[in-house]
C-alpha cells in the first residue's frame, strides 16, 4: 500500500477477530515505530509487546477507554525515557506504527498513556525501569470491522500565511 493511501485510509479499529498476528508482522510494525523522527536523534523509546491474554485483560481493566485491549491479540506499550521531548518522540513512533499496521492490513487503535492516572501502574506492570514514561498503548489485530469516521474537510483546517 502506498504511504498516502495508508495515511488517508487509517482508522481506529476497536473490534478484532481472534486471529493471531504473526510475530514477523508485529516486528515489522515495531521496526517502523523505531524509525520515527526523534528530537536530536535521542530515540528514547522502548516497545513492550504484550500477547498474553491475562496481561492484556489486566491492562484493559486498568485503562479508562481501552477495554478493547483485552480482546485484541496484541498490545504494544510505547514507553520512553523521560527526556525533554519524550512525548513528541513517543507520539511520532506511535503514529508510524499505526500507519505501518494499516499498510500491512492490521487494525490498530491508539490508547492514551502519558497524562492518564493509570500510566505509572501500567509501566509498573510491564517492568519498566524508573525514569521511563508510558506514552501510548496500541491495540493490534485483524479488524472485525473498519469504522467509517469522517474527517474535517481540508478547507476547514488549512490556512495560508495567517490563521
Amino acid at each position: 500500500m502506498e504511504a498516502i493511501e495508508a495515511i488517508k485510509s487509517r482508522r481506529s479499529v476497536r473490534a478484532f477477530k481472534e486471529d493471531p498476528i504473526p510475530r514477523s508482522i508485529i516486528e515489522e510494525i515495531v521496526d517502523c515505530g523505531r524509525m520515527a523522527a526523534s528530537a536530536v536523534n535521542i530515540q528514547p523509546w522502548a516497545f513492550v509487546v504484550v500477547t498474553a491474554p491475562e496481561m492484556r485483560r489486566k491492562i484493559a481493566y486498568t485503562t479508562d477507554y481501552g477495554s478493547f485491549i483485552g480482546t485484541a491479540p496484541v498490545c504494544i506499550a510505547v514507553i520512553c525515557r523521560d527526556t525533554k521531548y519524550y512525548l513528541e518522540d513517543g507520539c511520532a513512533a506511535t503514529q508510524n506504527m499505526l500507519l505501518a499496521a494499516r499498510a500491512l492490513g492490521v487494525g490498530a487503535c491508539w490508547v492514551a498513556g502519558d497524562k492518564k492516572e493509570y500510566a505509572a501502574a501500567i509501566t509498573g506492570m510491564l517492568g519498566a525501569p524508573s525514569g521511563y514514561r508510558l506514552v501510548s498503548l496500541v491495540a493490534l489485530g485483524v479488524p472485525a470491522e473498519i469504522p467509517d469516521s469522517a474527517k474535517r474537510p481540508l478547507n476547514e483546517v488549512l490556512h495560508w500565511e495567517r490563521f
